[in-house]
């Protein structure tokens, strides 16, 4: 019986979880989440985001990466209950960093765009991030940044696939 923890040999064996990557584990996918969330956590709180809940500055920067869109689209878009996003679109609005107006196709909808401080907001908030990781990148061996590296389009395909599964 190989060496180890009860918990991780019960997790190496655990039922494969993709058919299209047989060699991933529960264990492997856990390790995954944690580093993911341990990273995006680190990466959140930036002075430039200082005064905005976690919530209010992904609809920013979903506002200012769609440009003008729906609020239904926008609820969807971001899993957003359509009364919790009034909320956050009013203090935003408040904050001078989006516009609301009517959809020029049906008066009865509402959509909202960035407003130039916004945008300037949300690039400041962005290179804020880009220089922490940066600086938690220059940590690394050059083995690990170059594995980083050589992962970046397999990341990037796990994040784009997140952002269309529903139940993700």
């Amino acid at each position: 019986m190989p060496a180890g923890p009860p918990c991780y040999i019960a997790c190496r064996k655990a039922t494969i979880l993709s058919k299209r990557s047989p060699t991933i584990t529960a264990e492997d996918a856990t390790r995954l989440r944690v580093a993911i969330g341990v990273l995006a956590r680190s990466l959140r709180p930036t002075a430039a985001g200082a005064g905005l809940t976690p919530s209010e500055l992904t609809t920013l920067a979903a506002i200012v990466r769609t440009g003008p869109i729906g609020l239904s689209a926008l609820a969807d878009r971001e899993r957003l209950n359509p009364t919790m996003l009034s909320r956050i679109t009013a203090r935003l609005g408040d904050a001078g960093l989006i516009a609301r107006s009517t959809a020029p196709d049906d008066r009865r909808a509402a959509r909202v765009e960035a407003t130039a401080a916004g945008r300037e907001r949300h690039a400041s908030i962005q290179a804020e991030r880009t220089r922490s990781l940066a600086r938690h990148l220059d940590d690394l061996d050059p083995a690990q940044a170059a594995a980083l590296l050589e992962a970046l389009p397999a990341l990037e395909a796990l994040g784009a696939a997140a952002g269309r599964d529903p139940t993700a």
